[in-house]
């Protein structure tokens, strides 16, 4: 098939996609919702998630369902602001941060790179490009996730708040751009994270309205969920359960004539299983402190201390690739010589805490309309994606404002896998400032190597005869002739992020295969920082998933551990 044969279907398959909207909710705030820090403190809860972000939201619905959850959240509300829920908003919010109160937090890396995190209920899902498009499946398989419940809980966020998108002519511009540049076949609309180019979901409704992960906790048991929001967590509280627990197993071992085994994980009858070695700390609570706040005044809630030990509910973080590990840095988990630095007390000794943090380099290449040629001033967010043959690189495009009266239009794309690794350490012990991070981007020689072929392909899209037709430019070829060196210094000159930084709390490091942080009872991680890599196009969908997911999957453990404590009852 020829290029001019793609085009046609392309052109054709856009046409007869259903660009119907699933119908649901415009969005509004949840029942329970408070910022006030005072009215919360001395609470207990079953469970309490730290993060009312992308994965916090769909993770604190899900449980409550059958638990009591307090879901904290350091920034405000995403509801009323037009700068956070309307489409033709898009990327405003990004403008003004602050370093307290603004829905976006901007940081630098020590890689010299300018970042953006969010910092509002929804967290990055309320102030990104809401590009939704799914994991792939050996994504999945190596994760070691159960493939009906991935598929299950992509279905339950999706039905809440996905839609099909209508392309604007730019975005159409853009897909056979990426067609002339050789980024085939043409999958048309798809969630599924295929090669080729395709038009992806979004979270932007037909009435370009966004619905972020905030609308999840629509979903949930209004009745079980708290939310507070401007509450920063400052630290973990943790409660010495060695004495207490050792006592009841062996209460309950003598009684019941039971052998265990200790650090083991054979299959059994008549065993029981003692995580770690006895000398575990339980986390019972959080330390927080309004996000405006004096770092002198600290309040706390709790979670539900019962008779019954095995009725125990966690601390959940999800407060993401930066937040998460530096809440456990700032409550004494993690590399024991980093943190005697800033005077806290070390609780474990786990020396991985804040490693494989990593970010995907991008580029990004300007292709502006000639002043004869002003179709495009709105902002406009992407709505297409060209995905590598070996899915080793992804090309979006958008419209993007740098004022409130200006845009521009980059084309750009991102190594999807990269090599290079960062750390994460502490600057400071106010939670409310950004942590030290370091992507090392570009270290590799993978990734340099790469660039240079993605650079390749994204120039080719840039130059090619669609786009420059539609803006009313020649066609330039000058930078295709570029040598290998000259296009290695190009990608160290520009790299620059694609907000989907990961890692710091990564699964079999950090946390063991149910999330919970190792070491430590009563404290689980949930968020892209136990990611080892970016997942499909944009992360946003498969994080959202994975609250739903993890969600379920306590569920089913509390389930399991109150059958088996029912049936050996007396």
């Amino acid at each position: 098939m020829g290029l001019y044969d793609h085009c046609l279907l392309a052109l054709l398959l856009f046409l007869c996609i259903n660009l119907s909207s699933s119908s649901f909710s415009q969005g509004k705030e949840p029942r329970y919702v408070t910022a006030d820090a005072e009215e919360v403190s001395g609470m207990s809860f079953e469970y309490i998630v730290v993060g009312g972000g992308t994965t916090g939201c769909p993770l604190a619905a899900t449980l409550s369902e059958k638990f009591s959850v307090l879901l904290v959240e350091r920034g405000g509300s995403p509801y009323g602001n037009p700068l956070i829920t309307d489409r033709e908003s898009y990327g405003f919010s990004l403008l003004q941060t602050d370093e307290y109160s603004s829905v976006a937090q901007g940081f630098v890396s020590e890689d010299g790179v300018g970042n953006l995190r969010g910092r509002v209920l929804g967290g990055s899902s309320a102030i990104n490009g809401g590009f939704y498009s799914r994991a792939s499946e050996d994504f999945v398989k190596q994760a070691g996730w159960e493939e009906k419940l991935v598929q299950d809980s992509y279905k339950w966020v999706e039905s809440r708040v996905v839609s099909t998108p209508e392309l604007t002519p730019w975005q159409t511009v853009v897909e056979f751009g990426f067609l002339e540049a050789g980024v085939l076949p043409y999958n048309g609309f798809s969630l599924e994270h295929i090669p080729g180019t395709k038009i992806g979901g979004s979270i932007f409704d037909q009435f370009g309205k966004r619905h972020s992960s905030a609308n999840l906790l629509e979903a949930g048991n209004p009745s079980n969920i708290t939310v507070l929001l401007n509450a920063t967590v400052k630290s973990l509280i943790f409660h010495d359960r060695s004495k207490q627990i050792n006592n009841i197993l062996a209460r309950f071992l003598i009684k019941n004539k039971f052998f265990f085994t200790v650090n083991s994980h054979t299959k059994f009858s008549k065993v029981i299983f003692i995580a770690g070695d006895g000398n575990e700390s339980r986390v019972c609570g959080i330390k927080y402190m309004k996000s405006d706040g004096s770092t002198d005044q600290i309040y706390e809630a709790y979670i539900n201390q019962p008779e019954n030990t095995s009725s125990w509910g966690d601390v959940i973080l999800s407060a993401g690739a930066l937040g998460s590990p530096q809440i456990l840095l700032l409550s004494g988990i993690g590399p024991r010589k980093h943190i005697e630095k800033f005077n806290i007390s070390t609780m474990v000794d786990l020396k991985v805490v804040g490693k494989e943090m990593k970010d995907n380099p991008s580029i990004a290449l300007l292709v502006d309309p000639s002043p004869e040629s002003p179709q495009i001033r709105q902002p406009e967010p992407p709505l297409v994606a060209a995905i590598a043959s070996n899915f080793k690189f992804i090309i979006e495009a958008g419209v993007i404002p740098i004022s409130f009266n200006s845009t521009r239009m980059p084309i750009a794309a991102k190594i999807a896998f990269p090599e290079s690794k960062g750390t994460l350490k502490l600057q400071s012990t106010d939670p409310r400032k950004n942590p030290l991070v370091k992507f090392n981007y570009l270290t590799k020689k993978e990734d340099l190597d790469e660039c240079v072929n993605m650079v390749s392909v994204l120039e080719h899209v840039a130059r090619s005869e669609s786009v420059s037709f539609f803006l009313g430019n020649q066609p330039q070829h000058k930078y295709l002739t570029r040598s290998e060196d000259e296009l290695k210094q190009f990608c160290r000159d520009n790299v620059r992020t694609y907000y989907h930084f990961h890692g710091g709390c990564v699964v079999g490091r950090v946390i063991d295969q149910d999330y919970r942080v190792l070491g430590v009872e009563g404290l689980r991680v949930i968020d892209g920082s136990t990611l080892i890599e970016s997942p499909g196009t944009n992360p946003m969908a498969t994080l959202m998933m994975l609250g739903r997911y993890q969600g379920i999957k306590i569920l089913r453990q509390r389930k399991r551990v109150s059958a088996f404590v029912t049936h050996r009852s007396p």
